[in-house]
């Protein structure tokens, strides 16, 4: 206590807040306690019924079943979860000052650094409780897909940790521009394939109707549960959009709301990007409630205009998968055969949103804003030059969305606090920043006729003959 009555007096001249490695939350928390509604039932995607549980045990471990449903507002963290968790966390929330000076803005903005853990992102903070709990099982190998790679490299330090076999299908897009992330999955023990792969029928499928495609995490994520379902001794795990996943990420903005006394402010507006919605639910879900007891706090999601999932998709239920193998979810999705372009930034390159994200986000409590590549890289640059941290590319729509508030603020005079979370850094990304540098760059936008394209709802045999 005398430690941060220090830090607060001396909060006006702070440039970060850390907390010490015994600060680090002991339970979860569940925004599914405290949703005015409820979280529609994920259907089984042999009847198109609510699923029974027992259905996912062939490719989850038991815990992350039971967390997937449970509207228990805390969870508590194991201590083998916390030790492993320690190496890193709890992670700095940092004053913006360079920024702030160089836009010119009466905001404050502050960044949640998630660039401290090993790999390099927040992906970790679920990685780690997913393959403990799959260790204590009895669990083997563990399968996965990997957007943008940091999830791919998450896993398989994880896995390392408790002495797992780890498989990651990394979308080949990714896998061609990123090959140090490859390296990452290697060092750590993990094997890496390029999604769509000829390992798999679902990866076969694809190749044989375009053998150029660039992949997307919907091919990918049908490749490793494909796999996963194959043997008796092999979980999959995701990085991404399940219950379980978003109640992992809740460390981040758990740690911020103690940081923030430290400076003796509080937020206005949250920001993250938003490809799966892991980290954006895990600054942001912790303040919900905040919001939900009269709080004026603003909840944005920053995602790509190339995948522009929350702005212009449909809230419905879809397969998180192009092979319809995984339940069936309701959230805003594009479609699952939509395969985004090819833009920089792979981990937003999925056709759906977290059903958590969706429903709060279809309820009001969360607003998204869409920008193109081009438009960020310079936000990434600017970040750059003044906090000295190169940020990973899916950062960058965050940082641009936080751009825009602060030069709101600019305009208005209003001294609104703004953070942010750095999901992680870009040093794996250097190839994509010299491509921008070069003027090589181009902006991307999805036409409206391909998300036309997509299957409404009613079209799927399963959701019709449930009606």
């Amino acid at each position: 206590m005398l430690q941060r009555a220090r830090h607060i007096l001396h909060q006006r001249d702070l440039k970060r807040a850390v907390l010490d490695d015994r600060e680090l939350p002991t339970a979860w928390y569940n925004l599914a306690a405290d949703l005015p509604e409820p979280v529609p039932p994920p259907l089984s995607p042999a009847t198109g019924r609510p699923l029974d549980p027992e259905d996912l045990r062939p490719i989850l471990s038991r815990t992350v079943i039971e967390q997937e449903r449970t509207n228990r507002r805390w969870i508590e963290i194991p201590d083998e979860v916390r030790r492993v968790l320690a190496i890193w966390r709890p992670t700095p929330l940092v004053r913006a000052r360079g920024l702030e000076r160089a836009l010119r803005t009466p905001a404050r903005i502050y960044f949640k650094d998630e660039s401290q853990s090993p790999p390099g992102s927040h992906k970790p903070n679920t990685a780690i409780p997913q393959a403990y709990y799959c260790q204590q099982e009895g669990v083997r190998r563990l399968t996965t897909e990997t957007g943008a790679g940091q999830w791919g490299c998450s896993l398989s330090l994880a896995c390392s940790m408790f002495g797992l076999e780890c498989k990651v299908f990394m979308v080949r897009m990714t896998y061609e521009q990123r090959p140090y992330r490859r390296s990452m999955i290697r060092l750590w023990g993990g094997q890496v394939s390029p999604s769509p792969s000829e390992e798999t029928v679902a990866g076969r499928e694809v190749l044989a109707s375009d053998p150029d495609c660039p992949g997307s995490l919907g091919i990918a994520i049908s490749e490793a549960v494909e796999t996963a379902s194959r043997c008796d001794d092999t979980k999959y795990a995701m990085g991404s959009v399940l219950n379980h996943v978003m109640l992992h990420q809740t460390v981040i903005g758990l740690e911020a709301q103690v940081q923030f006394e430290l400076f003796g402010d509080r937020p206005d507006v949250i920001i993250g990007c938003a490809g799966g919605g892991s980290n954006l639910a895990g600054l942001a879900f912790p303040f919900v409630p905040e919001k939900l007891r009269g709080q004026d706090i603003r909840l944005v999601a920053a995602e790509s205009t190339a995948c522009p999932t929350l702005t212009r998709g449909q809230y419905r239920y879809d397969f998180s998968d192009t092979s319809r193998l995984t339940p069936l979810v309701k959230m805003y999705t594009l479609g699952h055969d939509f395969v985004p372009p090819r833009i920089q930034a792979g981990g937003l390159r999925f056709h759906g949103m977290a059903p958590l994200v969706s429903l709060a986000a279809h309820l009001g409590l969360i607003e998204a804003v869409a920008y193109d590549q081009p438009e960020c890289f310079q936000a990434a640059r600017m970040f750059a030059a003044t906090e000295g941290i190169v940020p990973a590319l899916e950062s960058s729509f965050a940082i641009r969305a936080a751009v825009v508030e602060a030069l709101r603020c600019r305009e208005t005079r209003e001294e609104k606090c703004i953070v942010f979370c750095l999901s992680g850094h870009g040093l794996c990304d250097l190839g994509s920043y010299e491509q921008y540098l070069s003027g090589e760059l181009r902006d991307v936008e999805t036409p409206q006729a391909a998300l036309d394209a997509a299957p409404a709802e009613g079209d799927c045999p399963l959701l019709a003959a449930r009606s």
